[in-house]
C-alpha cells in the first residue's frame, strides 16, 4: 500500500479515534459539569498541572525518536521500555512525597490525597508509552482508536456513576485513573510486542540524540501551554480557574477533533517522505489547507454561538466562561495552521530548531500573562492570543526555510478558506441576532450552525474548488467498503 493510502486510512482511524473518544468524554464532561461545582473542576485542574509537569520527566522523546527512525532495531525497543518503567516508578515515589508541599504552596490542602493517587498514573502511563508508539509506527490508528475508545467509555462510567452517588471532586479522580489504566491495558492487548531484559547503551545513545530535543520541546510547551493554568491557579480563585478550564477544554476538544487527527499521522507519514523534498511539501500543504479549511468555520462558529454553547451544555453556572471561550476560538485558528510544525521539524531531523522556537513561545507566554493578568481572566485570555499571533510568522518563516520555500507562498494557501470563513462568520452574526428572540438556545444553535455550514460549503465550492473537491474524496474513502489492505 503506497504512503497516501496509509495516510488516508490511518487518518480515517484517527478521525474515528479522535472524533468518538472527543465526543464521549464531552457528553461526560457536561453530565459532570452540571453535578459539580466550579470549585471541583479547579482542584482537578491544579492537580492536573502537577500531573502534567511530572509527566515532563517520563517523556524522554523516545516514542516519538522510534517512530521517526528508519532502521529500527528490537534493542531500541527494549531500552526505552525498561528507562521508561524506571523513570515511571521514580516518579511515582516523587510524586507522594511531595504532594503535601505542593497543596500548601497552592493553599489547597484538599489536592494532597489528589496528588498522591495521581502519582500512581506515572507508572501506569509508563507501560503503555512505548506500545502506542509502535502501534502509530505500523500505522495501527484502528487499534490505537480501539484504545481511546474503550478508556473513554469506561472512565465516563465510574465518573458520573460516583458523581451521582456524591462524590464530588473524587468523581473526576476516579475517571482518570480508569481512563489511564483501560487505556494502557488495551494497548498491551492490541499489541504483539513485548519486552525482553535487553538495554543497550548504544542504543539508548541513537534515540537520546533525537529525544534530547524533543524532550526539550515538551518541557518548553508545558510553560507556554500549562502555565497559564499554573498561573492562574496561583493567582485566582479554584472557582475562576474552573471558569478558565472549561473554556480551555472545549478549545482543546476542538482541537482534538478537527486538527489532531491528521496530526497524529502526519509525524509517519512525513518521516516515510523526509528524503524527497517535493513530496514532503505537497504533503504539508496539503494537510495543513485541508485542516484549517475544517478548522476555521468550527472555531469562528464556537465565537459566534458561546453564549448559547455554555448555557445548553453546562448549564446557567458556566455563563462566566462565555467571553473566555469566544477569545480563544481565535486560538484554534492559530493552531490549524501551524500545529504540524513539531512533526515536521522532527520528521526532517530538525528537533533543535523546534526547541528554540519553544523557548520563544515561552517568553512571550510569561510575559503576556505578566502584563495582563491585573485585569483579571479575560485580560489573560486576550494576552495568550496576542502571544501566538505574533510567534506565528517567525515559526512559519522557519517552516518555510526548511521546506525551501517562501512564506508569501505558504500563506496563500490559507486566503481561499479564510475568506469563506469569515463571510460565513458575518452571515452567522446577522442571523443569531435576528433569530435571537424567536428561538430557544437549542433551536438557534441548530438554525445557525446548518445556514453556515450551507453558506461555507458554496463558498468553498465556488472560490476553491480543489479543496472542496479533496474533501469529497475523503468522504467517499470514508463510506467506502474496507478493502483487504497489503502488509
Amino acid at each position: 500500500m503506497s504512503i497516501k493510502h496509509k495516510a488516508i486510512n490511518s487518518v480515517i482511524w484517527s478521525a474515528i479515534q479522535n472524533w468518538g473518544s472527543q465526543i464521549g468524554s464531552l457528553l461526560i464532561f457536561f453530565m459532570l459539569a452540571r453535578l459539580l461545582s466550579p470549585e471541583a473542576f479547579g482542584l482537578v485542574a491544579l492537580a492536573n498541572v502537577f500531573l502534567a509537569f511530572m509527566r515532563l520527566f517520563l517523556d524522554q522523546g523516545f516514542g516519538q525518536a522510534i517512530i521517526q527512525r528508519k532502521d529500527l532495531e528490537p534493542e531500541h525497543l527494549d531500552t526505552a521500555f525498561w528507562i521508561n518503567l524506571a523513570i515511571g516508578l521514580s516518579l511515582t515515589l516523587v510524586g507522594v512525597g511531595i504532594s503535601g508541599p505542593v497543596a500548601q504552596l497552592f493553599g489547597e490542602p484538599a489536592l494532597t490525597p489528589i496528588l498522591r493517587c495521581f502519582s500512581l498514573l506515572f507508572v501506569v502511563a509508563a507501560l503503555g508509552q512505548l506500545q502506542q508508539s509502535i502501534l502509530e509506527r505500523r500505522f495501527e490508528y484502528k487499534l490505537i482508536a480501539a484504545r481511546w475508545l474503550f478508556a473513554t467509555v469506561a472512565g465516563g462510567v465510574v465518573g458520573v456513576a460516583m458523581a451521582v452517588q456524591g462524590l464530588g471532586v473524587w468523581s473526576l479522580v476516579g475517571q482518570q485513573m480508569v481512563f489511564e489504566t483501560i487505556g494502557t491495558l488495551t494497548l498491551w492487548f492490541c499489541s504483539d510486542w513485548r519486552p525482553t531484559l535487553r538495554v543497550s547503551m548504544r542504543h539508548f545513545q541513537e534515540l537520546f540524540q533525537v529525544g534530547i530535543y524533543i524532550m526539550g520541546f515538551n518541557y518548553m510547551d508545558f510553560f507556554s501551554t500549562r502555565a497559564n493554568d499554573f498561573l492562574v491557579g496561583y493567582v485566582f480563585s479554584p472557582t475562576e480557574l474552573g471558569y478558565y478550564t472549561v473554556a480551555y477544554r472545549v478549545l482543546n476538544a476542538m482541537t482534538q477533533i478537527l486538527i489532531q487527527t491528521s496530526r497524529d499521522v502526519a509525524l509517519p507519514t512525513f518521516s516515510r517522505l523526509q528524503e524527497d523534498p517535493e513530496r514532503f511539501r505537497r504533503a504539508l500543504y496539503s494537510a495543513t489547507q485541508l485542516t484549517s479549511a475544517l478548522a476555521m468555520p468550527m472555531f469562528l462558529g464556537m465565537a459566534v454561538l458561546s453564549p448559547e454553547l455554555i448555557r445548553v451544555l453546562f448549564g446557567e453556572q458556566w455563563l462566566p466562561a462565555t467571553p473566555i471561550m469566544q477569545v480563544l476560538a481565535m486560538l484554534g485558528i492559530s493552531r490549524s495552521i501551524t500545529f504540524f510544525k513539531g512533526s515536521v521539524f522532527i520528521a526532517m531531523g530538525k528537533s533543535s530548531w523546534w526547541l528554540w522556537l519553544s523557548v520563544l513561545d515561552v517568553a512571550l507566554s510569561l510575559l503576556a500573562f505578566a502584563i495582563s493578568y491585573r485585569w483579571g481572566l479575560f485580560a489573560v485570555a486576550v494576552g495568550a492570543v496576542i502571544r501566538t499571533y505574533i510567534a506565528f510568522p517567525i515559526g512559519q518563516w522557519v517552516i518555510c526555510k526548511l521546506t525551501q520555500d517562501s512564506l508569501g507562498r505558504y500563506l496563500s494557501i490559507f486566503i481561499a478558506p479564510a475568506s469563506c470563513a469569515l463571510v460565513m462568520t458575518l452571515s452567522s452574526v446577522v442571523l443569531r441576532r435576528l433569530l435571537l428572540d424567536s428561538l430557544n438556545p437549542v433551536g438557534l444553535i441548530f438554525v445557525v450552525t446548518v445556514m453556515g455550514m450551507i453558506v461555507y460549503a458554496i463558498l468553498i465550492r465556488y472560490f476553491s474548488p480543489t479543496i472542496f473537491d479533496q474533501f469529497i474524496e475523503i468522504i467517499k474513502i470514508m463510506v467506502r467498503k474496507p478493502k483487504t489492505q497489503d502488509n
